[in-house]
C-alpha cells in the first residue's frame, strides 16, 4: 500500500527538462478531479519551484482526457460528514492558497487545457500566465447547478470577462470550448491538438523566465479559430442587457422576453440551468462576482473562502450536500433545494454568507504578502 508521501507523489508527476518542470495531474479514471493528497503535492511544488533558481518556467497538464474536471467533491463532503466541517474547510483553505500562489506567481506558468476544464481546475490554470486551450477543451463552471457556486478565484477572473458574460457563465454553468475560452479572455492562446506535443517540446527546452520570450514561443503554435455561430459571444449585447439586471428573478425574466425573438439556444438552455439551479446558489453567486469586480484576487479568495465554509458547514442551507447527493453520488438528477424557490432566499441571508464564521475553531483565509494582485484577462474580441 502506498504511503502518503508516495500518494502525493503518484496523483501529480513532475517531469523535469532542463529549466522546465512539467506538472502532470494523474488521476485520469476521475478525470484529475483534485483531491486533498493533489492539492497538497501541487503546493509543494509551486512554492520550493519559485525558491528555485535552477526552475525557469512551469507547464501544468492532466493526464487523459480531462484537464482537471473540478474539486473531487464527493471525497470532500463524505469526509466532511466523517470528520466535521474543519475537514473541508483545511481542504479549501490550502485550496485557495495554492489559487492564489499561482495567481501571484514570479515565474510563467503554461497551462495545456486538453479536455475538460471545470471549477477547481480553471483555479489551478485560469490563475497562471498562459492558458492554451485548443478544439476539445470544454470549459464551465457548474457550480450552481450542485448548489455550490463559482469559487477557486472565480469571483475574480470571471467577474473580468466582457460586460457581464461571467455572470452568465458562472450562473448558468454554460460550457464553452476553445474558441469561446479565446476570445472572452479565459485562455490567452488556441493550439491545435496536433501540434499541443510539438509546443510542449518547444516549452520543455527554453531556458528562459521571460514571459514575452515564452509568449513568442506559444505564439508560434497558436491560431485566431472561428466561433460557431449559435455561441453567446455573437450576441453579447443580449448577454448583458439580461445579466446586467440587478437580482437573478430579472435576469430570468429579462431573458423570457428575450426568448420568443430570438432563435438562439443558449437563451433557452441558459433559461432551463437558471430554473434547474440552487436559488440559493444563484443569489450568492450573483453577489459574489459582482463583489469580486472591486475586489483583488487575494480579497476574493477570502471572500469565497468564508462563503464556503458557511455552505459546508450548512449554516443557512444543505444545498451544497443535496447537489452533491443528486448529481454525483445517487445520480437521480433530481435536487430537493432549500429553500425551494428564489424568492424564499432573502438578501438577509445573501449576506449572511459574506460574513465571519462565528466559531472559535474558525480562522479567516490569511494570505501572505505577494508583489502581484492577480493577472489581467485580456479578452480577443
Amino acid at each position: 500500500m502506498a504511503s502518503p508521501a508516495s500518494a502525493d507523489s503518484d496523483q501529480v508527476l513532475v517531469e523535469a527538462n532542463g529549466s522546465t518542470r512539467t506538472l502532470i495531474l494523474n488521476r485520469p479514471r476521475q478525470l484529475n478531479a483534485l483531491s486533498s493528497a493533489m492539492v497538497r503535492r501541487l503546493m509543494k511544488c509551486f512554492t520550493s519551484y519559485e525558491e528555485d533558481n535552477a526552475v525557469k518556467l512551469l507547464i501544468v497538464k492532466g493526464n487523459g482526457r480531462a484537464f482537471c474536471a473540478g474539486g473531487d467533491v464527493v471525497e470532500i463532503a463524505q469526509s466532511i460528514n466523517k470528520d466535521g466541517w474543519k475537514y473541508g474547510a483545511d481542504f479549501f483553505h490550502t485550496e485557495f492558497l495554492l489559487n492564489y500562489i499561482i495567481a501571484t506567481y514570479s515565474k510563467p506558468q503554461v497551462s495545456l487545457l486538453t479536455g475538460i476544464v471545470m471549477g477547481g481546475g480553471a483555479g489551478v490554470s485560469i490563475h497562471g500566465t498562459f492558458r492554451v486551450a485548443t478544439e476539445n477543451t470544454v470549459f464551465a463552471m457548474p457550480d450552481t447547478l450542485l448548489g455550490l457556486f463559482p469559487d477557486s478565484g472565480a469571483s475574480y477572473f470571471l467577474s473580468r470577462l466582457p460586460g457581464f458574460y461571467g455572470e452568465y457563465v458562472g450562473l448558468t454553468g454554460a460550457r464553452l470550448d476553445g474558441a469561446e475560452m479565446l476570445a472572452c479572455g479565459l485562455a490567452t492562446h488556441f493550439v491545435h491538438l496536433n501540434r499541443m506535443s510539438l509546443l510542449e517540446e518547444s516549452l520543455k527546452k527554453v531556458d528562459t523566465s521571460d514571459p514575452f520570450a515564452i509568449c513568442g514561443i506559444i505564439d508560434q503554435f497558436s491560431q485566431q479559430p472561428s466561433l460557431k455561430g449559435s455561441s453567446a459571444l455573437n450576441r453579447l449585447e443580449i448577454v448583458d442587457k439580461c445579466f446586467s439586471k440587478r437580482t437573478v428573478e430579472e435576469i430570468i425574466s429579462a431573458l423570457e422576453q428575450e426568448a420568443p425573438s430570438l432563435a438562439d439556444e443558449w437563451v433557452t438552455v441558459a433559461i432551463q440551468s437558471l430554473r434547474k439551479a440552487s436559488p440559493t446558489s444563484l443569489k450568492i453567486s450573483l453577489a459574489s462576482i459582482r463583489e469580486g469586480r472591486l475586489q483583488t484576487v487575494g480579497e476574493c479568495l477570502r471572500q469565497e473562502y468564508r462563503m464556503i465554509c458557511h455552505v459546508i458547514r450548512g449554516d443557512f442551507s444543505r444545498d451544497g450536500f443535496e447537489g452533491g447527493r443528486a448529481m454525483l453520488v445517487d445520480k437521480d438528477r433530481n435536487p430537493k433545494w432549500m429553500p425551494p424557490s428564489l424568492g424564499q432566499v432573502h438578501d438577509g441571508v445573501v449576506e449572511k454568507y459574506f460574513s465571519k464564521v462565528d466559531d472559535p475553531h474558525w480562522e479567516d483565509l490569511n494570505l501572505p504578502a505577494r508583489l502581484s494582485h492577480g493577472r489581467r484577462i485580456v479578452p480577443r474580441l
